[in-house]
């Protein structure tokens, strides 16, 4: 049966330098990861909807099958196309795409060499067009030719369903010991492609359950605590032209991670053209532990000068093209750390805020300025921390929290509960003299109820309440002995009597007269009666409550 090309040739041909298949195949790919991505990126080329890797070792022999459902090859094209070392595949294809509208990954025609890498002995099955044609590429008898190489061919055209298509690659005596794992190389892969959801790849080892090889896949398993998304998310404010065209995702953890996964990503087409890095040279900031992510430069692509290394690990900076966005790059980390501590120092004070109850806005805004500004700092420099435990941090917090509460210069006078009870909401809205006059008519009502005296003005009671005189109703000094046990001086005893009616008529005269809002306003501002006046007032009327919760009644005033 005549192929349908004009020309047909009868024997399969490799021209090459040895030393490009040395340099080429053996150095350049010498793990399994990148020998399979440049397989699966053909099986994209190729239009393939599913590329299937197999990993096979039970036998003791070695073997990888990497088989996908792409259009397949005819016999010439193997010839004139898979076997042409060198061959720039979109120097053919102008527009640069496959038939079903794929920007096409391979260049420069040298990923096919990546199999040899690993693998001394390569079977290539493929069908096209009702055609079926397999052959054996031998690395020991090609590395011996001199220029050209003939693989053994074991079926050329035979016929096949016309439906059939797609390339079954088989490696054997692969050159490595140690035993395959399938889920560490679906991870490697995941961070080599982005998968789009037409391209579909799995892998398995003998006969587990086939790994589906995702996105979801390239972080997995990171405790993720911050994210971005490019160019959505970013703030950062650049001049370079080609900002608005890259995209992608960045993240940091919540622990540092394993330094294989630090570093950023390029991808150009969907496949990385850049291995991780931080496009910096200063790099000992924490910040660079917990930092990791990908972002597409399909730009990068078009460019005039090919600017991607042949394994496509890394890219050539050299380039004025790429000078520009290495600066983009290295100021876009910057631009991440200090966002990245404000976001995490923001979660941590959420965090804390659950965890003691403690709002700490709330709380730092209900401080005076001048403690305010140091509490702050503290909470701030706890907050940064990234080498305590978050238990650390509440803890820390908590105890500040408790050795400054809100409103710390009320809490540190330490005021008679009575007092607290009567004066707190009128202290926290600021009108201070109400604060006072409440507190003020607690005292009084707490005296009237232990004297059962009710009647006369606050000043007259307080008058007729206390003092030295036999008809007082209660004495706050009576009972009280020296350490010794001795008896005080009298006239202690009697100024201390006497101290409680003179206080007490002098605090409760000056609530009588409620005053308006717009009063206590002006008395604050005029300095008359300011917050300072209002808690000397109180921490006085707190010395009065102890008096009389330790005063007694006198027998006289008993009934």
């Amino acid at each position: 049966m005549k192929s349908k090309l004009a020309v047909e040739e009868h024997d399969l041909k490799m021209s090459f330098d040895p030393n490009t298949i040395e340099d080429l195949g053996i150095r350049m790919y010498s793990t399994l990861p990148p020998v399979l991505a440049e397989l699966i990126a053909n099986a994209y080329d190729a239009d393939a909807t599913h590329v299937a890797l197999h990993l096979i070792d039970e036998t003791g022999e070695k073997e990888i099958i990497v088989d996908d459902n792409g259009d397949g090859m005819t016999f010439e094209e193997i010839n004139g196309k898979f076997l042409r070392i060198g061959l720039k595949r979109r120097l053919n294809n102008k527009n640069q795409m496959t038939r079903k509208g794929r920007k096409i990954i391979g260049k420069k025609g040298l990923g096919k060499l990546a199999f040899f890498g690993i693998s001394h002995e390569i079977e290539i099955q493929t069908m096209k067009d009702g055609f079926k044609n397999v052959f054996i590429m031998d690395w020991n008898a090609l590395k011996n030719e001199t220029g050209e190489y003939k693989p053994l061919i074991t079926k050329k055209n035979s016929a096949c369903s016309s439906k059939a298509h797609g390339t079954k690659i088989t490696l054997r005596k692969i050159q490595r010991d140690s035993e395959f794992s399938a889920e560490d190389i679906a991870n490697s892969l995941a961070r080599m492609f982005i998968v789009d959801p037409g391209f579909k790849i799995t892998i398995r080892l003998n006969s587990q359950k086939p790994i589906n090889i995702t996105n979801a896949r390239r972080f997995a398993g990171l405790d993720k605590e911050i994210e971005w998304k490019v160019p959505i998310d970013i703030k950062y404010k650049n001049k370079y032209g080609n900002d608005k065209q890259i995209s992608g995702q960045l993240l940091t953890t919540k622990k540092p991670i394993s330094p294989n996964l630090r570093g950023i990503i390029l991808f150009s087409r969907k496949k990385l053209v850049n291995r991780p890095e931080f496009f910096t040279t200063s790099i000992s900031s924490h910040f660079f532990s917990y930092l990791t992510g990908w972002l597409e430069v399909d730009f990068i692509d078009d460019l005039s000068d090919d600017v991607i290394t042949t394994n496509r690990q890394s890219l050539n900076w050299e380039l004025p093209e790429m000078e520009n966005l290495r600066k983009y790059l290295n100021g876009l980390i910057n631009w991440l750390e200090r966002n990245w501590r404000e976001k995490r120092e923001t979660l941590r004070e959420k965090k804390i805020t659950q965890a003691t109850g403690i709002n700490i806005p709330t709380w730092l805004d209900k401080l005076p300025k001048d403690i305010r500004i140091k509490v702050q700092s503290v909470v701030q420099s706890i907050a940064k921390e990234s080498e305590m435990s978050e238990e650390s941090h509440r803890n820390a917090v908590k105890d500040i929290h408790e050795l400054v509460p809100e409103y710390p210069n009320y809490h540190w006078r330490h005021l008679h509960q009575s007092v607290q009870s009567s004066s707190k909401k009128g202290y926290e809205d600021a009108d201070y003299y109400k604060a006072f006059r409440e507190a003020a008519k607690n005292y009084i009502n707490s005296v009237k109820e232990k004297s059962d005296i009710k009647e006369g003005s606050d000043a007259s009671l307080m008058g007729n309440v206390f003092g030295v005189a036999p008809k007082k109703s209660l004495k706050v000094a009576q009972g009280f002995k020296r350490p010794d046990g001795t008896d005080f001086n009298k006239q202690t005893i009697d100024d201390i009597e006497e101290g409680q009616m003179h206080l007490s008529i002098g605090a409760v005269v000056g609530h009588r007269n409620p005053v308006s809002h717009e009063e206590d306003q002006h008395l604050r501002e005029s300095g008359l009666f300011t917050e300072k006046d209002c808690l000397d007032a109180l921490s006085l009327l707190s010395h009065l409550f102890s008096r009389l919760d330790n005063s007694q009644k006198t027998k006289r005033s008993n009934p």
